[in-house]
């Protein structure tokens, strides 16, 4: 058994380097010098020829990119606000919307209730290209495209959310709802004083998922956005050049930072959300 568990944490340990390796380079590479840059990735960042120098610690480390990056180049600034004013109202509006909804389809039964959830299992398969024509037309009618209340719309009444959280919801005893009601408890108390605190889980995990999709989003701002300064920080790197590098690699760790601290803070509820999901009477 020991050396069971041996090999596979030394298995585990290799898999887990290889994934990390991508985001080490990026990192040596933000804190490396345009000539050390040249130097080490020139034949593939700025074709220069050579060969190619994998490097994970920089031997000349500087902050210059990161510097230039934060103080001299305005536009990522407006793309990571722009971010934030159509990632936040789009969960905010899930909470709104969705937990009703979930609730009502995990709880409650009522004719129709099996239809209902596989149109929305059939609608949270669909991709993007699928449903593009239809939600732009949508939109244009609404006259709302090329605002952030494009990307925002449709995201609320996304379907991922409310499934997830109906098959949390699902899983709490009706027992205790049937005992709630027999001490006067109505359908509000059950769903604020039960319903809520035994599927925090699943709605922590639901938001900690939506907001990594729609950080990182990039087919439907590039879609129903024209405006440049509508453009969410998702689509920065498309707009530096050649000569940015140092820029790029520096904006690439800033981009993922707060998927990987809200990722880190939400490990403990998403670890009980998959404990919750085997909750039974």
């Amino acid at each position: 058994m020991k050396k069971k568990k041996a090999s596979l944490w030394i298995f585990l340990t290799i898999f887990v380097l290889l994934l990390l390796f991508p985001i080490f380079l990026l990192a040596a590479g933000s804190l490396m010098g345009v000539e050390e840059l040249r130097e080490s990735y020139g034949s593939v960042l700025y074709g220069t020829g050579g060969k190619l120098h994998w490097k994970l610690f920089p031997l000349y480390p500087t902050l210059k990119a990161y510097l230039q990056l934060l103080l001299d180049n305005p536009d990522f600034f407006v793309m990571f606000w722009n971010s934030c004013k159509q990632v936040f109202p789009v969960l905010v509006g899930q909470l709104l919307f969705g937990l009703p909804a979930a609730w009502a389809l995990g709880k409650f039964h009522f004719k129709g209730r099996k239809s209902i959830l596989y149109l929305y299992m059939i609608l949270m398969i669909l991709p993007f290209q699928v449903t593009m024509v239809s939600n732009y037309t949508v939109l244009s009618r609404l006259k709302i495209l090329d605002t952030h209340w494009s990307v925002i719309l449709p995201g609320i009444f996304s379907t991922f959310p409310v499934f997830l959280m109906t098959k949390f919801f699902q899983q709490i005893p009706d027992s205790l709802l049937e005992a709630a009601k027999v001490d006067g408890a109505g359908a509000c108390r059950c769903f604020f004083y039960i319903g809520l605190p035994l599927g925090m889980p699943g709605v922590i995990s639901s938001l900690i998922l939506n907001f990594l999709e729609y950080w990182n989003a990039i087919e439907a701002p590039m879609t129903f956005l024209k405006t440049k300064s509508l453009l969410p920080v998702s689509l920065y790197l498309s707009n530096i050049t050649g000569k940015d590098m140092g820029s790029a690699f520096a904006a690439s760790i800033l981009i993922m930072a707060p998927s990987v601290f809200l990722f880190a803070c939400g490990q403990n509820y998403l670890e009980q959300g998959i404990l919750a999901s085997g909750l039974k009477e």
